[in-house]
């Protein structure tokens, strides 16, 4: 258990140093402000880390990005391996995170669903019971229909 939360550890600070070093330590245009560091996963043995970045842009600025994110990996585990302080760096490898296009797709099917609702109110608007309005006998009501349907 102790692993797992010095894992933990070590990826909070991963992504806190290479979100800042691309805030502000590297040049490369490809990286402005529109990458975001979203999470980042560390192997148990430490070895390996992953790193999680939305795009805010079109699909040629997510490729700039990916590009962009693997020239500059060597100088992010170098930043890395200074501020960690551990005996072996972690390998960095960047995936586009695909949280902003699962939420899109939910947003997308709720807007559906909204419409759908909408159509469904407007036809009932109108609409009328094809019997009463509550077809359920109530203790006491037709006492004669039941006496009736006993002597038959």
């Amino acid at each position: 258990m102790a692993d797992n939360a010095r894992a933990k550890r070590l990826a909070d600070l991963i992504r806190e140093v290479v979100a800042q070093k691309l805030q502000r330590g590297i040049k490369d245009p490809r990286l402005g402000s529109h990458v975001t560091i979203t999470d980042t996963r560390v192997t148990g043995d430490l070895r390996e880390a992953t790193v999680f970045y939305t795009v805010y842009g079109d699909e040629e600025e997510r490729q700039a990005a990916a590009a962009g994110l693997e020239s500059a990996k060597g100088i992010l585990r170098s930043e890395v391996g200074r501020a960690a302080g551990v005996k072996f760096t972690p390998t960095l490898a960047f995936v586009a995170d695909a949280l902003p296009d699962t939420a899109r797709n939910i947003e997308d099917l709720l807007d559906r669903a909204r419409q759908s609702d909408a159509k469904v109110r407007e036809a009932s608007a109108g609409a009328h019971y094809a019997g009463d309005a509550d077809p359920y006998r109530k203790p006491g009501e037709d006492a004669a229909d039941e006496t009736d349907d006993t002597t038959e």
